[in-house]
């Protein structure tokens, strides 16, 4: 009857400040040397590439690998017949965790760098790991030994929904 209710649903965006710089500074630099030689018709650099291959470039650093980190996000739903995760383009369809699989779970904070070598899918000294911002989450505890945590803003709404969901499941 409940199976599909859903008890707790988060989206998490890369958005960080220093990100974006990150992104669009190569992005301005590409669309800039392409704007030079294409339009203006000024060699850009000391060794300039053919008008194809600025085109490509401009193409790819300046919209497809910007539009492919700006269109990840990770999505958390907690339902009562398990945990669903999806981290978009690598999962088109969401993962499902088994109640009956995690031996424990509990609110942890934690620091993305020194724990998983950073942000996105990770595998750290603590277990896999599923994070976009932030140093909060979810650590599981699966029956077989694994870890994984899960990072969320809002962990405590997470930690209420899976102890909702476990009680009956």
């Amino acid at each position: 009857m409940f199976e599909n209710m859903t008890l707790f649903s988060e989206t998490q965006k890369f958005r960080q400040y220093w990100l974006i710089v990150i992104l669009l500074t190569p992005s301005a630099i590409t669309f800039y040397g392409a704007y030079q030689q294409l339009v203006l018709g000024i060699p850009f650099g000391n060794n300039p590439s053919s008008d194809n291959m600025v085109a490509l470039f401009a193409v790819v650093f300046g919209f497809l690998f910007p539009a492919l980190i700006f269109s990840m996000n990770l999505k958390t739903e907690v339902r009562y017949d398990g945990l669903y995760l999806r981290f978009f383009p690598f999962h088109l369809s969401f993962k499902r965790l088994e109640f009956d699989d995690i031996a424990s779970y509990r609110i942890i904070t934690y620091n993305a760098l020194r724990d998983y070598g950073g942000w996105g899918i990770r595998y750290g000294k603590k277990g896999k790991a599923y994070n976009v911002s932030g140093n909060s989450g979810i650590m599981l505890e699966f029956k077989n030994g694994k870890n994984l945590m899960i990072g969320s803003h809002d962990p405590h709404g997470f930690l209420d929904a899976m102890n909702k969901a476990t009680r009956t499941a």
